[in-house]
């Protein structure tokens, strides 16, 4: 094991510990191969499943695994042919019994931040379906709330609106105006602090450095 991996893999467990105490699950998969397996063995054989805007999930292959397990009802909004078909599964979206997601950022205490230009995302996280399930590279950790809402707004949004092609002031050079550009992708600010529905939250971190 390298220092890095040692480093992610203390660190994992810290968080780990973390979220335990916020009443929320936690895992920790040295690589992204991992995690598909671990993700795949924590939804039921049946289910009805969806994500949010997420390339961690993406990138990783984890959307793909799920369309071709065969044992799952995937509702893939990348799939619409039409606006209005995206709409439709944004809906019901808050019905799936289990919903995937990434983050924009976390603490090293377990806060989960993220944050959405429509809100469709973090509405299904806070509220409707069944279970969430986050996953996150190690990358995303800060010190503490107020360094995740920095990296969520000041690393992540900047990216995210470059990657969109949205007309904002980040987009130009790559820093957090606080703006309130019609474009803007920071509309909804989404921060778990504590689950009440003990085990309706689940993470998985990923000693690899995923999304943005």
């Amino acid at each position: 094991m390298t220092p890095i991996e040692k480093r992610n893999e203390l660190l994992a467990g810290k968080v780990i510990k973390s979220l335990k105490a916020r009443h929320i699950e936690g895992f920790y998969c040295a690589s992204c191969e991992e995690a598909v397996k671990q993700v795949l063995s924590l939804i039921p054989s049946g289910s009805i499943v969806t994500w949010g805007g997420s390339m961690t999930i993406r990138d990783m292959g984890l959307t793909e695994a799920l369309h071709q397990d065969g044992n799952y009802h995937v509702l893939d909004r990348d799939q619409a042919k039409t606006p209005e078909e995206a709409q439709a599964i944004y809906r019901q979206a808050f019905g799936a019994d289990v919903y995937l997601s990434s983050a924009n950022a976390m603490s090293e205490q377990g806060d989960i931040v993220n944050i959405d230009g429509n809100g469709n995302r973090v509405a299904a996280i806070a509220w409707g379906p069944k279970k969430v399930i986050f996953v996150v590279g190690v990358n995303k950790i800060a010190k503490d709330l107020d360094a995740a809402v920095k990296r969520a707004r000041g690393t992540a949004a900047p990216i995210n609106t470059t990657r969109l092609n949205r007309d904002t002031p980040c987009t130009l050079d790559g820093v957090c105006h606080d703006c309130h550009s019609p474009n803007s992708i920071c509309n909804q600010i989404h921060i778990i602090r504590n689950s009440y529905d003990n085990g309706r939250f689940c993470v998985v971190l990923v000693g690899e450095e995923l999304g943005y």
